[in-house]
């Protein structure tokens, strides 16, 4: 039953995502998300002057960005009466905006929202070690020589250490550089990363490496091809490399449609070196890359003259353990599949966000068992089968790539342009969040 306050999606861009130290290393987050958001409003011929709000999520938090939202906002023609905010939820950052937006547009509080999420990875900084950092605190602090040289002293033999830190490569050191990519990716609470979490899943879940390979192979293959057939090139708005403009980054960096079975089978597990199946091929890599989407209420698109790409019928977030945070989309797809009055067998597509093949495999298991169902979710039987053939159709994260702030949004723009295609009535999009949270939204075919 259509209502004037539906939240509808009328239109959606990303830019290509590029594995970090790539293409796009050189383009500041903000900068790749006014590329998205100049297209978007293009592409939709937008009064900018009729949005109401910008959101957009963001895990690195650049220190001369840190509301990314309002700087991509501004730099994208968006007038200055407009508000601007920025959202946080890990990997789910893009996802929760597009909540956000829903939440405003549904109580009708606003009737056009921007939502989507910006990230460069290649960006996010290498800190001083903490030693260093008190040695600086005191050096600023200093009044005059006699304090500073012997601080200045201490920070030359701190250097030397540090050089054997690294080229020890103990990443333990207290001397060792505070790489903060890899920072953000290990939990605090267990004081694990999220490749050795998706090792706790390989093994319990009996996954063999032979099985996450041959997944990864098909992430490949499928986004290759939807590449070369154009599926991927209608979401994607191209970036313009500065200054010169000689080059053109229009497609992903990541997809080898020349992946082999035999060539990721060569790579050494990379998170538990001794028993783990976890390695470099099988796993999503570091990206750069931005997505926005422009959300309406019904009432508003339709007066606009907009005819809407689908309905947002609801979503939903749960927590896990995170030391499983890879099983997180099996804790909140039943919450959104219960809000929006469907069951797994309403569902013709599936964008499930490739962290690792070892969680979406683990993932498709969970979803399918009873026992898993009633001992951790407390229903009285399994929430659905997720089969192969409408699950990422067009490839996923292990060859896009995750850009932690601003995959949420891609996988909805997927999502709703394949439903498009296919003529599929119900899609559902989800993925797991670092800390231990899953997060899934669900949409109708406006077709």
């Amino acid at each position: 039953m259509k209502s004037p306050r539906d939240v509808v999606l009328v239109e959606g861009l990303r830019t290509p995502f590029a594995k970090a130290g790539t293409k796009l290393k050189k383009v500041h987050p903000a900068e790749l998300g006014k590329v998205a958001l100049k297209q978007v409003i293009a592409q939709a011929n937008l009064d900018v002057n009729l949005v109401d709000e910008v959101i957009i999520g963001n895990t690195g938090n650049p220190p001369d960005a840190v509301n990314i939202s309002r700087v991509v906002a501004l730099n994208a023609g968006i007038p200055l009466k407009t508000s601007a905010y920025t959202v946080h939820r890990n990997c789910a950052s893009a996802m929760e905006s597009i909540s956000n937006g829903y939440e405003k547009i549904k109580s009708g509080t606003m009737d056009v929202i921007i939502a989507g999420g910006t990230e460069n990875m290649s960006q996010m900084p290498t800190l001083p070690p903490k030693k260093f950092q008190e040695i600086f605190e005191k050096l600023f602090a200093a009044k005059g020589p006699k304090q500073a040289l012997p601080l200045l002293w201490t920070l030359f033999k701190a250097d030397m250490k540090q050089i054997k830190a690294l080229l020890s490569g103990n990443m333990k050191d207290e001397y060792f550089p505070v790489i903060s990519v890899m920072a953000g990716l290990t939990d605090p609470f267990v004081g694990i990363n999220m490749g050795q979490t998706a090792e706790i899943l390989a093994k319990e879940w009996g996954l063999s490496r032979e099985t996450q390979d041959k997944f990864a192979l098909r992430s490949h293959l499928l986004a290759s091809k939807a590449m070369k057939e154009g599926r991927m090139r209608e979401e994607i708005a191209p970036v313009y490399l500065a200054p010169e403009y000689k080059e053109v980054v229009s497609d992903d960096v990541g997809p080898r449609e020349s992946q082999t079975i035999e060539a990721l089978a060569k790579l050494k597990p990379f998170f538990d070196k001794a028993t783990g199946s976890i390695t470099a091929g099988n796993s999503c890599p570091i990206t750069d890359g931005a997505a926005i989407v422009l959300m309406m209420s019904r009432e508003k698109a339709e007066a606009l003259g907009y005819k809407p790409l689908a309905t947002i019928r609801s979503y939903g977030f749960a927590g896990l353990e995170p030391e499983r945070m890879g099983l997180g989309p099996v804790y909140s797809s039943p919450v959104a599949l219960k809000r929006a009055g469907l069951t797994m067998k309403d569902i013709g597509l599936v964008e499930l966000n490739e962290a690792f093949a070892a969680q979406v495999l683990s993932c498709q298991k969970a979803f399918d068992s009873d026992k898993f169902a009633q001992e951790k979710l407390g229903l009285s039987s399994k929430i659905g089968e997720i089969r192969d053939e409408i699950l990422n159709v067009n490839g996923g994260a292990i060859a896009l790539g995750h850009p932690v702030g601003a995959t949420g949004t891609r996988i909805v723009l997927t999502l709703a342009k394949e439903m498009k295609r296919r003529n599929t009535q119900f899609g559902l999009a989800t993925l797991c969040i670092g800390g231990g949270q899953g997060g899934t939204m669900i949409l109708e075919n406006e077709g």
